[in-house]
């Protein structure tokens, strides 16, 4: 069982990883699933994500419930729309679009709702 909720954790550090690049995939939502399947499965892999130099910050951030700091929104919001963008304009299904636009600004409301960490 144990094997099996390690594999989790590293697939949902995968999909995060994936995530920082792919605005609709989301990543905090993978590393704190893969942060809670090492808490039960590896101290040593939770250590190893929590204090990873990479996104550790960030996942401690968001755990304890700290938000995000002003260039990090910044960052995500005008890359988040950047890709959203060129993705509306090569897309030729309207209702794609639609969809897509409404996923941007909610991710936008949510990212802008978070507290603003220091």
């Amino acid at each position: 069982m144990r094997m099996l909720i390690n594999t989790a954790g590293f697939i949902c550090v995968g999909l995060g990883v994936i995530g920082i690049f792919l605005p609709l995939i989301p990543a905090t939502d993978f590393f704190l699933l893969a942060a809670a399947c090492f808490a039960i499965s590896s101290p040593k892999f939770y250590h190893w994500l929590l204090y990873n130099r990479f996104f550790g910050k960030y996942i401690r951030n968001y755990r304890e419930n700290r938000g995000m700091t002003l260039l990090t929104k910044i960052w995500t919001l005008l890359f988040l729309w950047a890709t959203i963008s060129y993705s509306i304009y090569i897309i030729d299904n309207i209702y794609v679009r639609i969809l897509l636009a409404f996923i941007a600004i909610g991710v936008t409301v949510h990212v802008l709702m978070l507290k603003r960490a220091k």
